[in-house]
């Protein structure tokens, strides 16, 4: 029995973690992060072999939750750097928030931005994204529809201000 689980892990892991790998590198721009979520997510489901149902996608929204973790710890990381230089120099009080598509996707709700995560950066059709999260086709696709709609609008909020 151990050698068959053995030999399954090892034929996912050579099947699927390349391109969780470069998913990750598009999300967090660092190999080394990358790899180092990838490789979690990997321990994570080995932790729980026995009881997961559907692998891969356990991988992919492991991974995307540490993904959202990681960005968490480098705003709060970048927060205090601004906080630090603000002390030293005076800036003006409203400064914009960097409107890059990364960041922006960061602050989405979790309900919006898993679907595009997996849909949009892991290239999962809907039915997939629909079959992993535990909804309907038509609801991912309203989340999909609601996400876009919140970036366009802040996308737009910051080419006005930035004009």
């Amino acid at each position: 029995m151990k050698r068959t689980r053995d030999t399954a892990a090892s034929e996912l892991f050579a099947a699927v973690y390349p391109r969780l790998a470069g998913w990750c590198r598009r999300l967090v721009d660092d190999d080394g992060t990358a790899h180092e979520i990838a490789s979690e997510a990997f321990t994570r489901l080995w932790a729980r072999w026995t009881s997961v149902e559907e692998p891969r996608g356990f991988l992919y929204v492991t991974a995307a939750n540490l993904v959202r973790d990681h960005w968490r710890k480098t705003e709060r990381e970048r927060r205090a750097v601004r906080r630090v230089t603000s002390e030293v120099a005076v800036r003006p009080h409203d400064e914009q928030a960097d409107p890059s598509v990364r960041l922006l996707v960061q602050a989405l709700p979790e309900r919006l931005r898993v679907p595009i995560l997996l849909h949009y950066y892991a290239d999962m059709p809907v039915r997939e994204v629909a079959a992993l999260t535990g909804r309907k086709e038509g609801t991912v696709k309203a989340d999909l529809h609601a996400a876009r709609e919140l970036l366009r609008a802040h996308l737009r909020r910051s080419l006005d201000h930035s004009l």
